[in-house]
């Protein structure tokens, strides 16, 4: 059985110009010739010399060792080990298309953001399923913002594509961004409610620019409203039944019991992190 230490025998390369090492000193100290500092430092010399002998020193090791320890401790690797499976998911998909850039702003998190009036005010809710019961949606995204390239304005460019197509939402913002993590809500929504763009269903895709660079491509849908819903069914020849679903959910009333009251982004995202 091996012990935690590093010792073995040595090899026989180490053995012989050890030897020779120690015989050279010896002469040296025999002649009576140098000096006690010198003749200490001559001592010392052989001591490190067996030490390296009878040591396993795997500085190649040592090295990579070094090395993992201190991108562990880094702000760049403790934001990778936060960033969500959407921004994973949405970085792989920009990363796919032609003309992809790398930048030093690394997105940890990305999604749509949908509100709602209701009694209480507007609702707030991270969603990937958005509809025309909604007043509207946003993007955002969240940065991981290294201290080289903090302290300065980003320009950052959001573009929402429709099941068909079209560029139904385009907004481009200024953020002034700092070290460390930075969330960005688009300050503009695009209107669900009412608007006779917004129509049928399907996938729609979002795509996040910083400083003109793609940095995600953001998938989420598009699905019926409930009056949508209720004429297909009626033309159908069926009846609608309250199912405790998605289908509940109307125009003016909160979307879930979780979203009573307004919250803000930054509560949004930590309720998520919380969950994870």
């Amino acid at each position: 059985m091996h012990g935690g230490s590093a010792m073995h025998r040595p090899k026989r390369r180490n053995t012989i110009w050890l030897a020779a090492l120690t015989s050279l000193v010896a002469i040296v100290l025999l002649a009576g010739s140098v000096t006690a500092p010198v003749a200490a430092a001559l001592v010392g010399v052989i001591a490190l010399a067996t030490a390296m002998a009878f040591f396993d020193f795997d500085m190649l090791t040592m090295r990579r060792s070094l090395v993992s320890s201190i991108q562990e401790r880094s702000p760049l690797n403790r934001s990778r080990a936060r960033v969500s499976p959407q921004a994973r998911e949405a970085t792989e998909r920009a990363a796919a298309r032609a003309g992809f850039f790398r930048t030093n702003l690394e997105l940890i998190d990305i999604g749509m953001i949908s509100t709602q009036g209701s009694g209480d005010g507007m609702v707030m809710r991270r969603t990937r399923t958005i509809s025309k019961d909604d007043d509207g949606v946003r993007p955002f995204i969240t940065l991981h913002v290294p201290a080289s390239d903090a302290d300065r304005t980003a320009h950052i460019r959001f573009e929402a594509t429709d099941q068909n197509g079209r560029d139904l939402y385009v907004h481009e913002m200024n953020v002034y961004v700092r070290e460390g993590e930075v969330n960005v809500l688009a300050d503009h929504h695009l209107p669900l409610a009412g608007n006779p763009q917004v129509e049928g269903m399907g996938d729609w895709d979002m795509r996040a620019y910083v400083d003109g660079v793609l940095v995600g491509v953001h998938n989420f849908a598009l699905s019926p409203s409930y009056d949508e819903r209720r004429q297909r069914l009626r033309r159908d020849g069926g009846q609608y039944y309250h199912t405790g679903g998605d289908a509940e959910i109307r125009r003016g009333e909160p979307a879930s019991a979780e979203s009573d009251s307004p919250l803000s982004l930054e509560e949004l995202l930590r309720g998520q992190d919380s969950d994870r």
